[in-house]
């Protein structure tokens, strides 16, 4: 070997695959991350996506604007080029509760619904979620059986509730007979009608909310649990002081998604009550139906759809922070 070759350093400097002067290989995140770069500023990534942009802008982001522009009309079905412009009067009328019903009676309503769905349907899927988890053939069963209520068409099981609740014949008004009880007129007595819709929304709704907690159950520390036990915790310490810390996403998840739709609730009111007896469960969601298709109040029912729409708009927020701060 000549001088000048000795004198080289012995060590060069190696990246890539052993080339030097080769940049090093991106690592796994790295590498994701300049694929998404690539895919964001890709034409044919968006060429890929504009039929789904486009159905969502024609059937959602349109109808959306153009309700609220409607609602700051007196709006004239039959001829909608006679409509008259009366700028924010609808929701003067609103919040002034000079309709009938009033706005505030109906928010009010909807206020209980939420309430009493929510709280009811939160600990009631919990509880069952607790029953369930377990993986045996009986056990899966039974948590398909509580989904097959929530995937059932909501009119046909409504229907079905509908004769459950009959004030003459039902199954409900049965079993009180059978236990020497008085019957109740489930459906048209104002003092029972929410309470029936609330049993059924409940028993409706609960088959989802049960899986959510089911896959949260799965992901918690048996660890944990088993530390607990050995430090003498009798079960409800256990679920009270391990168990349910380790479950508030899911309770934040489950609390914002059933408020969503409880608000948004219509084919249990449609169909079991018509929004009686007495407006008694007469809710936001079924007052902008009422008002825009039946009453012709198309102006005065689209306000209400934008009041309906911040509400969840706000709920959305909520749940987005409080997923992201219980993320950290």
């Amino acid at each position: 070997m000549s001088t000048s070759e000795s004198s080289l350093p012995q060590t060069l400097p190696r990246t890539g695959a052993g080339r030097p002067g080769n940049p090093a290989p991106r690592t796994g995140p790295a590498r994701r991350r300049s694929r998404a770069r690539r895919a964001l500023t890709s034409p044919i990534a968006y060429l890929f996506v504009a039929p789904a942009i486009a159905i969502f802008g024609i059937w959602t982001i349109f109808p959306t604007l153009y309700t609220f522009r409607v609602s700051t009309f007196d709006w004239n079905q039959l001829n909608p080029a006679m409509s008259e412009f009366i700028g924010l009067g609808n929701y003067r009328d609103m919040l002034s509760g000079s309709t009938n019903p009033s706005f505030w009676q109906t928010f009010g309503v909807s206020c209980y619904f939420v309430i009493a769905n929510v709280v009811v349907g939160t600990i009631l899927a919990l509880l069952l979620a607790l029953l369930v988890r377990r993986g045996s053939k009986l056990m899966a069963a039974a948590r398909t059986s509580f989904f097959l209520a929530y995937i059932a068409p909501g009119v046909a099981t409504a229907l079905i509730w509908l004769w459950i609740f009959n004030p003459r014949f039902g199954l409900a008004n049965g079993v009180l007979s059978l236990l020497h009880l008085p019957v109740i007129d489930w459906l048209g007595d104002s003092r029972y009608a929410m309470l029936s819709i609330i049993v059924y929304s409940v028993w409706h709704e609960v088959g989802f909310l049960v899986l959510v907690f089911v896959g949260g159950l799965m992901t918690t520390s048996g660890e944990l649990s088993e530390a607990a036990k050995v430090d003498g915790a009798n079960p409800w310490q256990e679920f009270s002081r391990v168990t349910l810390p380790q479950l508030i996403p899911y309770v934040a998840f489950v609390v914002i998604i059933s408020s969503i739709s409880s608000l948004q609730a219509f084919t249990q009111f449609f169909v079991l009550t018509g929004g009686g007896p007495g407006y008694s469960t007469s809710t936001i969601g079924f007052q902008l139906y009422q008002q825009a298709f039946v009453l012709g109040n198309t102006g005065y029912g689209a306000a209400l759809a934008v009041v309906l729409f911040l509400i969840t708009l706000v709920l959305s927020i909520i749940q987005l922070r409080i997923s992201a701060r219980l993320s950290r």
